[in-house]
């Protein structure tokens, strides 16, 4: 197994693994405090926080396959809330236990060659460093203030501005639409940052404007055209991604935000 192959690999086991974990938590007793609540959801944030520090490295530019099984157990050992003496014991063993059932999943990757890694696009958490440059960048070219965009920055929307409810990227084929129109634009990576939590590097086909609990920015690396998805349930689009999108959204008209009086 390749380095690419098992870095490949290891993403999809993460991202199916957290797939599962989050449904069996919505589907579990409302009791966030009992016992099945505190042997999942720690689990979860265990492995998106390992698959955080997994997307950290390059696909493009990895290390040979024996550095790389090292650098990805070594993910295991990202801190956790539960690692504390004060930690609840369920929540201390639901901990170890996921680690330890990552660790093996990577043990037994090269070995298995029946192992199907389905197609991921590229993502790559950004570097302080670039994420750094990239907010300075659209503050400078689109005007974003503190990680805000339109229609949360005072005054009006400028005409140029494309505002819909976040109703049409989650109620419909938006976010294809959108991705479709990007990629026509001539843009196959897609800088994304959040509120909180990592900022990354993607391909087109991973990119959402969406609202996730954490607002987002988004931008190609021509710096040409700008996203944002705020919590007062609105998604704008500015540059040339407004223009393209009020071409190619044949119902465009029926999410329009209206203004603050818009029931969302």
């Amino acid at each position: 197994m390749d380095a690419m192959f098992l870095h490949r690999a290891t993403r999809r086991y993460l991202i199916d693994r957290f797939d599962a974990l989050s449904r069996r938590y919505a589907e579990r007793d409302h009791d966030v405090t009992g016992p099945e609540a505190k042997r999942i959801h720690p689990r979860y944030n265990l492995v998106a926080d390992i698959l955080e520090q997994v997307e950290r490295l390059d696909p493009d530019d990895l290390p040979d396959t024996e550095s790389l099984a090292e650098v990805l157990l070594t993910a295991a050992e990202v801190e956790q809330p539960s690692d504390s003496l004060a930690g609840d014991d369920i929540e201390v063993q639901a901990v170890l236990d996921e680690r330890e059932r990552y660790r093996s999943a990577v043990r037994t990757l090269p070995s298995r060659p029946d192992v199907q890694a389905a197609p991921l696009g590229y993502r790559r958490v950004l570097t302080a460093d670039e994420s750094a440059a990239w907010r300075i960048a659209m503050q400078r070219r689109w005007g974003v203030e503190n990680g805000a965009w339109h229609p949360m920055l005072a005054g009006p929307v400028p005409p140029g501005v494309l505002v819909l409810t976040d109703a049409a990227v989650w109620r419909t084929d938006g976010v294809e639409v959108v991705r479709r129109v990007v990629r026509e634009l001539g843009c196959q990576r897609v800088v994304e940052l959040r509120e909180y939590g990592a900022d990354y590097l993607l391909d087109v086909e991973m990119f959402s404007p969406q609202y996730t609990g954490a607002e987002g920015l988004w931008t190609g690396l021509q710096d040409d055209w700008i996203a944002y998805a705020s919590h007062e349930g609105t998604v704008a689009f500015g540059g040339s991604l407004a223009g393209a999108i009020a071409t190619n959204w044949p119902d465009l008209d029926r999410w329009r935000w209206r203004g603050w009086n818009d029931p969302v």
